[in-house]
């Protein structure tokens, strides 16, 4: 049996499971502010004890350019084609869970489905087979044990046998194909406020009465955000909805919620929604060690502070343009008493430009304040064979 889930040595706090257009994507809204929040939560509190899954409609070969169009985070599991594949990791490295596929492949023959749905309207079904009507338009013909709910509940059998199942299971949808994956006992689930009609009809014969399913009133990423807080799951205040992060008090401050906050500030002072003040700049000094260092991808080394001293003089360079910035894939390990060594990727995304940088952050806690951390190395490196832009060597 291939080992589900090496990220976590235990039992996941949660595991999200998401739906991705018009559930966690929002494609009416081109500034994607309800999908980066969502990041922002998520890596500030969620992604070093939880699970991330997105269960979705698309194949491997059109999930792809999703990634490419939108700022997702890299889930931990995907399940895709309507529950009929299993992929541990959602980026470029998606190892397929052959055990589902022998499972799927008993009574199941592919070609004979294709043949006989060649003839519609005519056909009949007289195969081991199952139709999922969803969004108005998809019409999915699979084997009769594949679904979204199905997929959910193998991963959830082979977690319960590892001794690794999740404390608490969040499940998210939108359309009808979504529906299986509400009816799993034991979950709490969330249908966001943009449904579509044939949910909205399943809802409400079946689980309208059910404490543990929320019809949100927020749409998309902002329904699951709302769903975290209503079921008490976890934090559901993302860094994001902080306009003056030095009034900025949480209950769980960790090196990852630094590293989340800080580029939120970066992201905000090259677009100018912060004022031009030297007060920000010297609060931030104290935050990087002075002896800091930088190592940009190129490989050129920089005292961490002059850095800080060429983002002085960005201000606003990105404003009116679509200018965002993420983290995804963060992990924290503590290396000693009072250090830490955070990992993630850092993308930024420009008028539809994409960069990503592998980044490595040496934090120290600070013993005389509680909850804060000083930056003594940062390290990055280009992901995917990115060009250097020698204009911008220092950015973070």
């Amino acid at each position: 049996m291939m080992n589900m889930n090496c990220r976590l040595n235990g039992p996941a706090r949660l595991m999200l499971v998401s739906d991705l257009d018009y559930t966690m994507v929002d494609h009416d809204a081109p500034d994607n502010l309800s999908l980066l929040k969502f990041n922002a939560l998520w890596e500030s509190y969620y992604r070093h004890d939880s699970l991330l899954v997105f269960s979705t409609g698309r194949s491997p070969i059109t999930y792809k350019p999703l990634r490419n169009q939108k700022p997702l985070l890299t889930p931990d599991i995907t399940i895709m084609s309507v529950g009929t594949e299993i992929m541990y990791g959602g980026g470029t490295d998606m190892i397929p869970d052959l055990g589902w596929q022998q499972f799927l492949s008993h009574r199941w023959d592919r070609a004979v489905v294709v043949e006989e749905t060649n003839q519609f309207p005519q056909l009949t079904p007289q195969l081991d087979v199952k139709i999922i009507y969803s969004s108005g338009i998809a019409l999915d013909v699979l084997p009769k044990g594949a679904g979204k709910g199905q997929a959910l509940a193998y991963l959830l059998k082979k977690f319960k046998f590892e001794e690794k199942l999740p404390h608490n299971t969040l499940v998210c949808g939108d359309s009808g194909n979504d529906a299986e994956l509400f009816s799993l006992p034991q979950v709490y689930g969330v249908m966001v406020s943009n449904a579509q009609e044939e949910l909205l009809q399943w809802y409400a014969e079946n689980v309208s009465d059910n404490p543990n399913m929320l019809h949100a009133t927020e749409r998309c990423a902002a329904g699951i955000i709302q769903a975290l807080g209503h079921f008490h799951l976890g934090p559901n205040v993302s860094p994001r909805d902080f306009k003056d992060f030095r009034k900025c008090k949480v209950e769980m401050s960790s090196p990852a919620h630094e590293v989340v906050k800080f580029f939120l500030f970066y992201e905000r002072w090259r677009r100018a929604e912060v004022e031009k003040s030297d007060e920000y700049i010297q609060n931030l000094k104290p935050v990087f060690h002075s002896l800091g260092i930088f190592v940009h991808p190129s490989g050129v080394e920089l005292p961490i502070h002059q850095c800080i001293d060429s983002l002085a003089g960005l201000h606003g360079d990105k404003q009116g343009k679509q200018f965002w910035t993420w983290v995804d894939r963060l992990s924290l390990v503590q290396i000693g008493s009072n250090a830490w060594l955070v990992k993630f990727n850092k993308w930024e995304l420009c008028d539809n430009e994409r960069q990503c940088c592998l980044t490595t952050v040496l934090m120290s806690s600070k013993a005389e304040v509680p909850d804060a951390f000083t930056w003594l190395h940062m390290h990055q490196t280009w992901l995917d064979g990115l060009e250097i832009k020698e204009q911008e060597r220092w950015l973070f």
